[in-house]
């Protein structure tokens, strides 16, 4: 896959998913997760969306944190404004087949 990156996106449209998490996206990610307790989330993949800021939709691995708990798959979205806080917009679980 190609390294999705603000500079070579259209307004308004979604990158194809990236396994390579650029600093910006990764900065995102830290930034809105501050804080959060009792899931774990490791970003595996990333797609973003350059808007009045940027959406971040992030494939990641999900863990409940408590020994013996299984990894499960999570689609993560994030709000990063031009000024201002990352947030966290929808975590959706991703169900197994």
């Amino acid at each position: 896959m190609s390294q999705a990156t603000e500079e070579n996106m259209r307004v308004g449209g979604w990158s194809t998913y990236s396994y390579e998490i650029t600093p910006q996206a990764s900065a995102a990610f830290k930034e809105a997760f501050e804080g959060f307790v009792g899931v774990s989330y490791e970003p595996v993949a990333f797609a973003t969306q350059i808007v009045s800021g940027s959406n971040y939709s992030f494939f990641c691995n999900a863990k409940v944190v408590y020994p013996g708990a299984s990894n499960e798959a999570a689609i993560v979205c994030i709000y990063k404004p031009l000024d201002g806080k990352a947030h966290i917009k929808e975590i959706r679980r991703v169900p197994q087949c």
